[in-house]
């Protein structure tokens, strides 16, 4: 197996480096110094800073737009909104790109390959009709709209999808939509203009054939966004993450995503990829805690001493270096299995990276915290918005239990002979 990148994705990995330290990271200390200004003052704070559209036109110009895109979607979409104009990329080429884009929590929206949009995306890509694509996907895609993913529950343990309390209900040519979700990605954004809502249709019908997943504007009459949660104190403006009510919702049926009961096979296409995207960007946020570390403890003196020097610090840094570079290669092997042998082939390897990659990035951002001390927990550096993001992925793409119960069941499958694991 051969993990080196293409030509074309080592080119596009350097312009998207270039472009995060040339471009983005003086944006970064603007945007950040606003947002804390406008919170003092009690202004609003999910208004985008306008150096974001600025920056995303700047990247858009330069062909590095949309660059999630995946190989196979080669077609007008692509063309007109695709990484320089071009085809996609495979899950091995994005992996480096993406890397890049997780050093700054900017980065993913200036390049229009921020979550969930970018699993919205590709679900509409592989499962949309002709007039939800027209509808939905041109404006994702134009960077008009935001979208939300609307699955999580609050009453129900969302790691177990079959206890899902909400419902997508048809009703002659229309579909009714009831229940409540949090954890709702994006839906603080004022672009945000639509979710995709997963419901129980069928009760009766096979386990995994008994939802939908159905395309909700957030203005039709019966949507609330009851309010926006912050994670570990983070409220990740200008996205954040809603509970949103649903009360009576009406929409046509032709906005039932591939028809009434996919929903488990679509959330499955959504889930591989579209997460493994999770753990690329992780690479790259534990390198740049990484990079803060070894800042902090070279040039912080205590005891007379740098900080390198004292307590085991370098062997803290050598073994956080020995893990980035571990997990980078379950990625890379991750994704090169992905593209050489489908979801199905790649189905343990994914759910190993989405349990050590987290747990990984946890570790080495925590180490970073350590090191600078009471700074370390404040906003005037990122690792504390860099901790809680890397924390709530151990949740987001599913508990470590869930993740590593595949694991065993795949690992111990050869040992049980027939009949389930």
């Amino acid at each position: 197996m051969d993990f080196a990148p293409s030509p074309r994705a080592a080119e596009l990995t350097a312009r998207v480096r270039e472009f995060v330290d040339t471009r983005i990271r003086p944006a970064e200390q603007v945007v950040t110094a606003d947002l804390l200004r406008r919170r003092a003052a009690g202004e609003d704070p999910w208004q985008p800073h306008p150096v974001i559209a600025e920056l995303q036109a700047v990247a858009r110009a330069q062909g590095l737009w949309n660059l999630f895109l995946p190989a196979g979607h080669e077609g007008p979409y692509a063309a007109r909104y695709g990484t320089d104009g071009g085809t996609g990329l495979s899950n091995l080429d994005y992996a480096p790109v993406a890397e890049e884009m997780g050093r700054s929590p900017l980065a993913p929206l200036v390049f229009n390959c921020n979550a969930p949009d970018t699993g919205n995306m590709e679900v509409l890509l592989k499962y949309g009709s002709a007039q939800q694509r027209d509808r939905w996907l041109d404006p994702l895609l134009d960077a008009r709209i935001r979208s939300a993913f609307l699955m999580t529950e609050p009453g129900v343990a969302s790691s177990d999808a079959t206890t899902m309390e909400a419902t997508a209900r048809v009703d002659g040519d229309q579909v009714v939509l009831d229940g409540r979700k949090w954890w709702s990605t994006g839906v603080g954004h004022p672009d945000c203009a639509v979710g995709i809502f997963m419901g129980l249709t069928d009760s009766t019908a096979p386990k995994h054939c008994q939802h939908s997943m159905v395309l909700v504007p957030l203005d039709a009459p019966g949507v609330e966004i009851v309010r926006c949660m912050p994670a570990l104190g983070q409220w990740d403006e200008p996205l954040g993450h809603g509970e949103v009510s649903l009360t009576d919702v009406r929409v046509p049926l032709d906005q039932v995503i591939a028809g009434p009961g996919r929903a488990f096979e679509i959330a499955q296409g959504r889930l591989g990829p579209g997460r493994v995207h999770h753990c690329m960007r992780l690479i790259g946020l534990a390198e740049e805690a990484l990079d803060l570390a070894c800042r902090r403890a070279t040039t912080r003196v205590a005891f007379g001493k740098p900080l390198a020097n004292l307590g085991g610090n370098r062997e803290r840094l050598a073994r956080a270096r020995i893990a980035i570079s571990s997990a980078r290669l379950l990625v890379l092997h991750a994704a090169w299995l992905l593209d050489t042998a489908g979801a199905a082939g790649a189905r343990s390897e994914v759910s190993q990276i989405k349990a050590a990659v987290p747990q990984m990035a946890c570790e080495v951002v925590d180490l970073a915290i350590q090191l600078h001390g009471g700074a370390g927990m404040s906003e005037d550096t990122p690792l504390a918005a860099m901790y809680a993001g890397a924390r709530a992925l151990r949740l987001a793409d599913g508990p470590d239990e869930v993740h590593l119960g595949v694991v065993a069941r795949q690992l111990l499958k050869p040992y049980l002979g027939p009949g389930p694991a």
